[in-house]
């Protein structure tokens, strides 16, 4: 009778609705020696699935560790150790102790046994992945203070998980090179990935960043937007005035609009035009999911001098865009669904690369390329 309750607590565990089997990307194989010869790595819905599997390992580990599950029944170690990736580090808040993210590493061991002998091209040395929300009891409760930190500010910089996942990234990059690494998060996590992939951009390091249903809403944004159409009104008012006030009322019009493009792209395009092709994050978003649509959203007032008046970061540097926007194009979609994790690795996973000027893209890198002017250097006589 034991032996029967053994055996039914394991098939249990492999049923379970958050099993890699269950409920894991069908198609994805594992790694193998055929990836020496053309890396997988180098197919881009190869590398979505798996970063998105990353992340998904990230809920999963603090899930087995609310529900006290142990090596032989946890869930969460074969969502990486299916594409030969290890766990090194988990991101700990302090606050609750709930995991909140993990530090992935290319395990060469697994994959030598398997006569993977070197790293296929394309496959980062390391992975940050951040979750986002889990509306559990031991976590919901500082989960949901960042979201409303988001939500109030557009900013995540006072959250102590912003530090902690700022230091594990510089570790990283600083061991492997920042071209060998990549930071990923879903929701929450991917707000927290967009603005510390920011955070060392500014300082020269330039990680990959893949950002799934990014964070849009905030009261910050809806105040920026009532600032721009002042600004827009302004100009058409200024347009009106006699050719005499016009110095008066550019000086004017330039305090009266929230983000004054007009007043920074000269500069920007001076001097920050390698910086734009140096970090360029992938975003991934839904129509449908009113979370993280906004960044759908055209740059600029909707009229016959908005491309020329109003660029967007992704024209600064002739055609060189800022962020890769990828959305899904499965028409609308309940919001649970249209905000999932899942559906970044389905089968019929249909995308669009939208290259268009995106405001909140521009607004979100803006500071990225507002670059201080050099300083002069002494020179010893």
């Amino acid at each position: 009778m034991e032996n029967q309750g053994t055996d039914e607590a394991m098939a249990e565990e492999e049923a379970h609705p958050y099993a890699f089997h269950v409920s894991g990307p069908r198609n994805v194989a594992s790694p193998n020696w055929r990836d020496l010869i053309n890396s997988s790595w180098k197919n881009e819905n190869y590398k979505r699935t798996v970063i998105a599997c990353f992340i998904q390992a990230v809920y999963l580990l603090e899930l087995d560790r609310q529900e006290n599950r142990t090596e032989e029944n946890a869930l969460a170690p074969m969502w990486w150790m299916r594409f030969k990736y290890k766990l090194t580090q988990t991101l700990v808040d302090e606050r609750d102790g709930s995991i909140f993210g993990a530090v992935l590493e290319w395990d060469r061991t697994a994959a030598f046994a398997d006569m993977i002998l070197i790293r296929p091209s394309g496959a980062p040395k390391a992975v940050l992945a951040l979750r986002g929300t889990l509306l559990k009891s031991p976590t919901i409760r500082r989960d949901i203070e960042d979201d409303l930190r988001f939500l109030a500010w557009e900013s995540l910089k006072g959250s102590v998980r912003f530090k902690v996942a700022l230091d594990a990234l510089k570790s990283v990059a600083e061991n492997y090179g920042s071209c060998n690494v990549c930071i990923a998060g879903h929701s929450l996590g991917a707000g927290f990935a967009l603005q510390v992939g920011k955070a060392l951009a500014k300082d020269g390091i330039y990680v990959e960043a893949h950002l799934f249903n990014p964070p849009s809403i905030s009261i910050a944004m809806s105040l920026r937007n009532i600032g721009e159409k002042a600004g827009f009104a302004w100009k058409k008012l200024k347009s009106m005035l006699p050719s005499s006030s016009e110095s008066q009322a550019t000086n004017m019009g330039d305090k009266s609009s929230t983000i004054g493009f007009r007043n920074w792209v000269p500069n920007f395009m001076d001097k920050t035009s390698i910086g734009l092709k140096k970090w360029v994050p992938h975003l991934y978003v839904n129509n449908s999911d009113y979370i993280c649509c906004y960044y759908t959203d055209a740059d600029g007032p909707q009229d016959k001098n908005a491309n020329k008046e109003n660029l967007g970061c992704t024209n600064f540097t002739n055609g060189q865009v800022a962020a890769k926007l990828f959305v899904m194009s499965k028409g609308k979609q309940k919001f649970l669904e249209a905000h999932g994790l899942e559906q970044w690795w389905s089968d019929d996973v249909q995308l669009q690369m939208a290259l268009h000027n995106s405001k909140l893209i521009s607004r979100q890198l803006k500071s990225l390329y507002n670059l201080p002017a050099p300083q002069p250097t002494h020179v010893p006589q």
